[in-house]
């Protein structure tokens, strides 16, 4: 077997093992945030280890046009942005939501949204205070649904 071919077999084989699940876990998240932010930072850093992917953080002066462009309703804006799998995260959702997300594609939505920055959320754990209650909200051109309750 040729150089040349050997390394076509290895890489048809390399793709054959890359099952669904691995192929998600290599794609990056790229984080969106306030410049400064510093909770976008501590969430990206959870979210993406739970995951299993890497995360790249970016200060985005203009992620308020980032946010109206990706369809983000005004009502569930929150400090950061992420872009992953092809679906507009935004706010401090949690993994396991985002997880759901990914793997069910509800139709007709293009991401999920925790709205501000309630207290006890991911990255915005504060030790003696007592978590807020919260929503995560699909959302889809002029739609929205209740996705989870915390």
């Amino acid at each position: 077997m040729t150089s040349k071919k050997r390394h076509l077999v290895l890489a048809a084989l390399a793709a054959a093992a890359m099952t669904p699940a691995a192929a998600q876990a290599a794609e990056q998240m790229t984080v969106h945030r306030d410049p400064g932010c510093g909770c976008c930072g501590v969430w990206a850093k959870q979210v993406a280890a739970q995951l299993g992917r890497k995360y790249r953080l970016v200060d985005n002066p203009a992620r308020a046009a980032l946010v109206k462009r990706s369809g983000v309703p005004d009502a569930q804006r929150s400090c950061h942005t992420t872009l992953v799998g092809g679906a507009v995260i935004e706010g401090h959702v949690p993994a396991a939501d985002i997880k759901r997300f990914l793997a069910a594609r509800p139709k007709g939505m293009t991401g999920i949204a925790v709205a501000g920055m309630p207290i006890g959320t991911p990255g915005m754990e504060a030790p003696g205070r007592t978590p807020d209650r919260y929503s995560v909200i699909a959302f889809g051109p002029g739609k929205q649904a209740l996705f989870a309750k915390h």
